[in-house]
C-alpha cells in the first residue's frame, strides 16, 4: 500500500523514477538511488495544510531509532539533527510549530508574529544539494525582485536583519556587518582595516597568497560544539550558538576557554602582549590590588562582534558596564592608524576617563 501510495505522488510531482536515476546532478531528496521509494518517502502521510513541519524530516534527520524505516538506501550516510535541536541552545525548530507558512515572506513585517524555524526557511527540500545549499530560497533583492539567495549570511539576514519581531535583546545583523561601517567582521566582504596584528594564519586581512583566508561566514563562529555533529547553527551547548565559548561576562578571569571563539583566529599571546593596544592585557586580566585581584572584563565589553556602526577596530561600549564619564562624555576618538593611538571618554569599573590616551 506504501509503494502505491509512493508511486502516485510520484505521478503527481512530475518525477518519473527513470528520470531521477539518470540525472547525475539530480539533488539528494529527488535520488531514487538515496530514497528507495522517491516522492513518496517524504510525502507519503504528508501533512500539506501545515507545511510538513519538522516531523517527516526528523524520520530520517532524527534519532537512530527513527532513520531509515525502509526509506533510505543501505550505505548513505545521514547525521542526526535531532539531537542539535535539544541542546541548550538552538533554533526554536521544535519548541514552535505549525507556524510556518509556504506563503510567509521574510523578513518578517508583523512585529506580533511568533518566532520560529522550521527546516524550510533554511532548507528548500526539492532544491538543496551539496553543491548548493541555499537553492530554492529567497531572500536576495533585486530591484523589485527578491532572487534566491547566494550567500549564507543573506540566509541569516532572513530572520536577523529587518525582522519586525526582533525580540527586543536583539539587533539587526545587516546593519553590523554592513562594509559601509567603520569597521566590521569580513563577512559580507574583506574587512577595512589594513592592519590587524593579532590574526592567526591563514587568516588575513586581504587576500594575497591562495592559502589566505580574508572573509569569513557566520557558520565559522555560530553552529554545533562538536567538530562531528552536522555543520549549521542548529544548536549548541555554548550561548548564542556558537561553536565555542565566548564569555560575555564583567569581571571574568581571562582564560583560553573564556575566550576560546575569539583565540580562533585572534594570537592570545599577541592580545597579552599588547601589542595592539597598550593596556589590553590590562582590560581583560585585571590588576591585583594589594591582597585583592581586580578582575578583567569581557572583550564584549568593547567591542561588538559583528560590527561597529561608530567605530573602527569593532568598538562599541556595552552600556550594561561602560557609563559616560564625569563630563557626561561616552565616546572613542581615534589618534592614529599605524600606532594604533586613541582616547577614551567613558566610566568603567569606577575609573573616569575625561579622557584616558592610549
Amino acid at each position: 500500500m506504501v509503494l502505491k501510495q509512493a508511486f502516485l505522488i510520484v505521478f503527481l510531482c512530475g518525477f518519473p523514477f527513470s528520470v531521477m536515476a539518470a540525472s547525475p546532478n539530480i539533488p539528494p531528496h529527488l535520488d531514487r538511488q538515496k530514497l528507495v521509494y522517491g516522492c513518496g518517502s517524504c510525502h507519503v502521510g504528508f501533512n500539506f495544510r501545515s507545511g510538513g513541519g519538522t516531523n517527516g524530516c526528523l524520520n530520517c534527520h532524527g534519532n537512530s531509532s527513527k532513520v531509515i524505516r525502509g526509506l533510505v538506501s543501505a550505505g548513505v550516510e545521514i547525521k542526526n539533527i535531532e539531537s542539535e535541536f535539544k541542546k541548550t541552545y538552538r533554533h526554536p525548530t521544535l519548541e514552535v510549530s505549525g507556524v510556518h507558512s509556504s506563503k510567509e515572506e521574510l523578513p518578517e513585517t508583523n512585529p506580533r508574529a511568533p518566532r520560529h524555524a522550521d527546516c524550510a526557511d533554511c532548507h528548500d527540500p526539492h532544491l538543496v544539494s551539496p553543491a548548493n545549499r541555499f537553492a530554492g530560497i529567497k531572500g536576495k533583492r533585486i530591484g523589485n525582485i527578491m532572487a534566491d539567495i547566494t550567500n549564507e549570511y543573506e540566509l541569516c539576514y532572513r530572520c536577523h536583519a529587518e525582522s519586525a519581531n526582533l525580540p527586543g535583546r536583539f539587533s539587526n545583523k545587516r546593519a553590523e556587518l554592513s562594509m559601509n561601517n567603520p569597521s566590521f567582521h569580513p563577512v559580507e566582504g574583506e574587512g577595512k582595516n589594513s592592519v590587524v596584528i593579532s590574526l592567526l594564519k591563514p587568516y588575513k586581512e586581504k587576500k594575497v597568497n591562495p592559502a589566505d583566508i580574508s572573509i569569513i561566514q557566520c557558520g565559522d563562529c555560530h553552529g554545533s560544539d562538536s567538530p562531528s555533529s552536522p555543520k549549521g547553527p542548529h544548536g549548541s551547548n555554548y550561548p548564542y550558538i556558537l561553536a565555542d565559548n565566548y564569555s560575555t561576562r564583567d569581571n571574568e578571569p581571562e582564560s583560553v576557554y573564556a575566550y576560546a571563539l575569539c583565540y580562533r583566529c585572534h594570537n592570545r599571546a599577541s592580545i597579552l602582549g599588547n601589542e595592539s593596544f597598550k593596556f589590553h592585557s590590562l582590560h581583560i586580566q585585571g590588576k591585583g590590588n594589594g591582597a585583592v585581584a581586580v578582575g578583567g572584563t569581557s572583550c564584549h565589553t568593547c567591542h561588538n562582534s559583528h560590527g561597529s556602526t561608530e567605530y573602527k577596530y569593532l568598538i562599541k561600549f556595552d552600556p550594561e558596564v561602560v557609563s559616560p564619564n564625569s563630563k557626561g562624555m561616552l565616546k572613542f576618538v581615534e589618534k592614529g592608524v599605524s600606532s594604533f593611538r586613541g582616547e577614551c571618554y567613558l566610566s568603567c569599573h569606577g575609573v573616569d576617563h575625561s579622557p584616558k590616551s592610549y
